[in-house]
Formats: C-alpha cells, sequence, structure tokens
C-alpha cells in the first residue's frame, strides 16, 4: 500500500484510512533524498532513554512540501526555539508521513487527532463539510497515534 490518505464518503460521514510510512530516524541527508517533496501530514516523535516513543508534533503541509518541513523541524542546527532544540539535541527524532493532495481532507484529518489527542483545546477546525468523521490508521510497525 502507497504511502497515502484514503477517503470514503457514507451520506454525511467521512472515513478516512491513513496509511503512514515507516518510522523513519530524522538524518539530514536521509531525508533529503526520500521524503517526497510533496503535501501530506506528519508526525515527528522522539525516543527516550527507556527507548519508547512520545509524540511531539503533528501537522500537515501542503506548500513547501514534506520533505522541506521535515528537514527544517528535525535539524537543531536550524531551530531557534530553545525547548524544542534541547528536545532534538538530546534525544533521537523520527518522522513518518501519509500523502495527500486534498487541503481540507488534510483539515478534517487534523481536526479529528486535536480532538481525540487534546480534547477541549479546540486548536484545529475541521472543513464543516462532515457531519462525523472516522479514522483509521495503517502502517507497517502497526503504531496508532490514537
Amino acid at each position: 500500500m502507497k504511502n497515502e490518505i484514503i477517503k470514503r464518503i457514507k451520506d454525511t460521514d467521512a472515513f478516512f484510512e491513513i496509511n503512514w510510512s515507516g518510522f523513519k530516524k530524522a538524518e539530514r541527508y536521509d531525508i533529503n533524498s526520500s521524503v517526497p517533496a510533496e503535501s501530506g501530514v506528519f508526525q515527528l516523535y522522539y525516543m527516550d532513554d527507556n527507548k519508547r516513543l512520545f509524540l511531539m508534533y503533528i501537522s500537515r503541509v501542503w506548500f513547501g512540501g514534506l520533505r522541506s518541513t521535515i528537514r527544517k523541524l528535525t535539524d537543531p542546527d536550524l531551530e531557534y526555539d530553545p525547548k524544542w532544540k534541547s528536545i532534538l539535541s538530546k534525544y533521537d527524532c523520527y518522522y513518518r508521513y501519509s500523502l495527500s493532495d486534498s487541503n481540507k481532507d488534510m483539515e478534517d484529518i487534523l481536526f479529528y487527532f486535536s480532538e481525540v489527542l487534546f480534547p477541549g483545546l479546540n486548536k484545529c477546525a475541521d472543513s464543516n463539510r462532515y457531519r462525523n468523521i472516522y479514522l483509521i490508521e495503517e502502517s507497517p510497525e502497526n503504531f496508532d497515534t490514537v
């Protein structure tokens, strides 16, 4: 299965399937050669000293592409925020992504994640196209965000 987002609509409900790429350690040269310069959704994780992965960032990229965004966000030499730079310098960072050519679909997906992971914070708005949004994740590691 290709690393892309699939959408099915039934009545006024949307069903998204995110087919994540495999987790990869964030290394600048690998990112430059393997991550596509296309739009999509991505997640960044760091691995603590006990080998546990912690979600530190989830976002979408429309302009600029996944390659340049992931590259910038995972390189401590390019980061200015002291807290973020500290995490990047101390821990190994990992990323995964899924491609999408629909900005509105990515809005709905981030809305879903924000409601499930950070309920009540209202950080993301949905596209107002669907009554209900459902999501399943597929990944080579069988690792789900929610």
